[in-house]
């Protein structure tokens, strides 16, 4: 099947003809058509891309979304969104402490007493603020798990594995460093961070983002897989190549289907939502208006710390560095499923990326350094208005 370059515009239900002057739309609507094609002839089976502004949204694909049936990928997708979920869980958590019920500077142990010690690990000496920062020096428990090789992959795909379970297994090591005195990226500390939402409230993480971000702001296509292996209707098949074992330098191998899987491993409060680029655009846009937290609160989400290969680390927060100044985002990978995003300070600009694939380059090639949707973002963000 020829892959032919698609482009609509979307300003709510209205059509492109009788709401967006053509000259506002053409260039953007261009650049964004020619970066999804890039993508998918760098190696990524399909995109979709979303630019959302006051004046309406530009939507673009290319490639295929099944490649067996030799489709395009859904205009409206779902996908798993993966690590972006930081953000959601990270703004109710502050929504918890603007009502007074939590406190940034508690400690892990105040609220989940006796659960993260051993081997160096001490809960009472980690902060809620260092769990959603990263700055815990916890352990990350997906490296212990076997899913990075394709038998490993396709053995474990539908392990469960309980927040509990998850935790004991991160501390299980010594912490990569002392709470508070560096940055590393560890998935455990959303896991804890999940835990203490539930014991702050009494019931599910799930159920708190639910009330407090996606029902108030209308998010109908964001939901909960918990421990399901398949998404929502419609949506892409995700593909994914494995290192080749061996290899020097590291290459990937054969494409595999890699679209059923549990994205929920570890109880899911560090990166199992499914979303759409449009929902997921209206959030970020919301949450940078002020329509998510007070400006008291969104002011810490946005304190960040140096954070190497990523830019600077808020509370579930990213930034960049762009050339028409930073803005705000948090990417998310899962196995078939590459998510980035960029939202501008004053949230009117926002754009969500999804491709079909963690590993968007041809068999064989060198793993570059970098991710090939930076360039997709700074194009949305910084380019003709």
């Amino acid at each position: 099947m020829k892959r032919t370059p698609v482009v609509i515009a979307v300003l709510c239900a209205a059509t492109v003809a009788s709401s967006v002057p053509a000259s506002a739309a053409e260039h953007p609507a261009k650049t964004l058509q020619r970066d999804a094609d890039a993508l998918v002839a760098g190696g990524s089976p399909g995109a979709l891309v979303e630019l959302s502004t006051a004046q309406g949204s530009i939507k673009v694909r290319s490639g295929l979304g099944d490649l067996r049936a030799e489709t395009p990928i859904p205009w409206n997708a779902h996908f798993r969104i993966a690590s972006f979920s930081k953000t959601f869980l990270a703004a109710t958590m502050l929504q918890l402490v603007g009502e007074g019920r939590l406190s940034l500077e508690d400690t892990v142990d105040r609220w989940l007493p006796g659960l993260v010690t051993g081997n160096g690990n001490d809960g009472r000496a980690i902060t809620v603020r260092q769990l959603l920062q990263h700055t815990s020096g916890l352990h990350d428990y997906l490296s212990e798990l076997d899913l990075g090789t394709e038998e490993g992959f396709l053995r474990h795909r539908f392990d469960r594995l309980s927040a509990l379970e998850a935790v004991k297994l991160a501390t299980g090591k010594a912490p990569e460093f002392a709470p508070g005195t560096d940055w590393g990226y560890s998935n455990t500390n959303y896991v804890l961070a999940g835990l203490v939402t539930e014991k702050v409230t009494g019931r599910k993480w799930e159920t708190e983002i639910t009330e407090r971000v996606i029902r108030p702001l209308g998010l109908r296509e964001t939901s909960f897989p918990y421990t399901s292996p398949y998404l929502p209707a419609p949506s892409a098949r995700g593909y994914d190549r494995f290192p080749v074992e061996g290899a020097n330098p590291p290459r990937l191998g054969r494409r595999v289907d890699v679209t059923l899987m549990n994205p929920g491993m570890g109880g899911g409060a560090d990166g199992s939502i499914n979303s759409t680029t449009e929902d997921g655009n209206k959030f970020l846009r919301a949450l940078m208006s002020g329509k998510v937290l007070e400006p008291a609160l969104l002011a810490e989400m946005k304190k960040t710390v140096p954070a190497p290969g990523l830019g600077e680390y808020g509370l579930g927060l990213i930034r960049t560095a762009g050339s028409c100044g930073g803005y705000w985002g948090h990417g998310g990978s899962l196995p078939g499923y590459l998510t980035g995003n960029g939202v501008t300070e004053d949230g009117k600009r926002s754009v969500m990326v999804s491709l079909n694939t963690l590993t968007p380059y041809r068999p064989g090639a060198e793993i570059p350094e970098g991710s090939p949707l930076d360039p997709v973002i700074e194009h949305a963000l910084c380019g003709t208005r």
